[in-house]
């Protein structure tokens, strides 16, 4: 039957084997379900000769390079090799190398990369999952705390840097019953655990995984699934078929009639599947003014809480409500439930009568249409033609201020400049013309004047 190991170079406190000269021996890589961990001397280990097939996983510092390992004859395995070679498979991630050698060369081997220090190889014998089964009876909003353990050999897997590639999932298969709510409906994964001591997770790398998930999902008939799916590890775990019930809450909403009253939320319990009495229940409202409201209802023998709401008037009102007590099976369980909404609407404000004189007529106001609509082009054409001739003067202002290099000079004639102007004239010409003719005058005077005075 052919061997199969898994061997993993992880973080712990290291011890070496020691000769009877205090000398640190390279320890022979076997399991026989006892010792499941030898530590690396120099970043070496050593393969029997019966192993016919090692997986071989080594952790290095985040962002360095793949590992290189070097046989006994000193040849050497790349990791591109796994492309050619099909005894060597080769997976390598950020922070750490998972290799898989069929066939290996028994003796020293060495590994050269950035690996971690104080690194050891553990030995994977048989590995298992385990889970604790699910409750028989769900409903929908519970919150379910499970539990799942890694085995190796039988034992827990108690190894540093382990946690960074193990993760359980956690998935729920709809059973496709037609008479259930969830018919059709597709697998729901619903949580997923890391063994890192962080959520609810009680105590790191201890190979038990600890976690809570809300059963937020359609109720009817499921099939839990819990598996770990990793180039490290594949376990799966198909668990009997559980039914999923709807929520054990109903509510009744009465409203206020008037506006000093409070609303009253009835909250009834399903006691088919919860135990009234043992029922305690809290929970905010949420009101229309966005104010907050915290409160709790105590203890009660009665399958109906009462939940008196403020009343501020029109607008929406949301209820969030977690309850806490125990099952017709006797199992205490926690669940928070989907949030219960109501809305008032807005009153209708009374609008004032209209005086049937100031009523336009129909036929008014479609005759009235295209007059606004020939107004309305008038004006845009308006503004279309005054915008254009804008633009063509500052065109031509522009031309010639700029490109012809023409000063701007502006003649203007106006008529009534040119019409005074011409009267002064007239003035000036008529006093000399008068002007002249007297002096005419008198020269012609003084010439019969003097021809009348001569010797002849």
């Amino acid at each position: 039957m052919k061997t199969f190991y898994l061997v993993t170079a992880l973080v712990s406190a290291s011890f070496f084997a020691t000769s009877a000269y205090g000398v640190k021996q390279v320890e022979v890589l076997k399991r026989d379900g006892r010792q499941n961990e030898i530590p690396l001397l120099d970043n070496r280990f050593r393969i029997d000769s019966k192993v016919a097939e090692i997986t071989l996983l080594f952790f290095r510092k985040p962002g360095s390079p793949a590992v290189i390992l070097v046989r006994p004859d000193g040849s050497k395995y790349f990791a591109t090799e796994s492309v050619k070679n099909p005894d060597l498979s080769w997976h390598d991630e950020l922070s750490y190398d998972l290799v898989t050698i069929r066939n290996p060369m028994a003796g020293p081997w060495q590994v050269i990369g950035n690996i971690l220090p104080d690194s050891r190889i553990v030995v994977l014998g048989q590995v298992s999952l385990e889970a604790e089964p699910l409750p028989e009876m769900l409903f929908r909003g519970e919150t379910i705390k499970i539990t799942g353990k890694i085995l190796n050999d039988g034992a827990p897997i108690n190894a540093n840097l382990f946690r960074d590639v193990v993760t359980l999932n956690v998935d729920f298969v709809s059973t496709n019953n037609a008479e259930a709510a969830n018919f059709g409906a597709s697998t729901q994964e619903v949580a997923e655990f890391k063994d890192d001591g962080r959520g609810f997770d009680e105590r790191p790398n201890d190979g038990v995984f600890t976690g809570e998930f809300k059963l937020d999902f359609p109720e009817g008939e499921w099939i839990p699934e819990l598996y770990i799916a990793t180039p490290l590890l594949q376990r799966r775990i198909v668990q009997s078929s559980i039914v999923v019930h709807s929520a054990p809450v109903s509510y009744d909403m009465t409203l206020a009639e008037q506006e000093s009253n409070e609303h009253l939320l009835a909250i009834n319990l399903d006691d088919t599947i919860v135990k009234p009495e043992t029922v305690i229940m809290q929970g905010k409202i949420y009101y229309p003014n966005n104010e907050e409201q915290m409160f709790s209802i105590e203890l009660d023998a009665q399958h109906t809480r009462q939940l008196a709401i403020k009343n501020y008037g029109w607008g929406r009102y949301s209820v969030e409500l977690s309850i806490f007590g125990t099952n017709i099976k006797g199992r205490e369980f926690m669940a928070t439930l989907p949030t219960y909404k109501f809305e008032i609407a807005r009153p209708i404000e009374a609008v004032p009568a209209v005086d049937p004189a100031t009523i336009i007529p129909p036929d008014l106001m479609i005759e009235s249409e295209p007059v606004a609509e020939k107004i309305a082009n008038w004006v845009l054409l308006s503004l279309i033609i005054v915008g254009n001739l804008c633009v063509l003067l500052m065109g031509w202002l522009a031309i010639r201020i700029f490109v012809q290099k023409k000063s701007l000079k502006f003649k203007v004639k106006l008529p009534f400049i040119n019409k005074k102007t011409t009267t002064n004239d007239d003035v000036g010409n008529s006093e000399k013309k008068q002007s002249t003719k007297n002096g005419s005058k008198n020269d012609k005077s003084g010439e019969i004047l003097n021809l009348s005075m001569t010797d002849d």
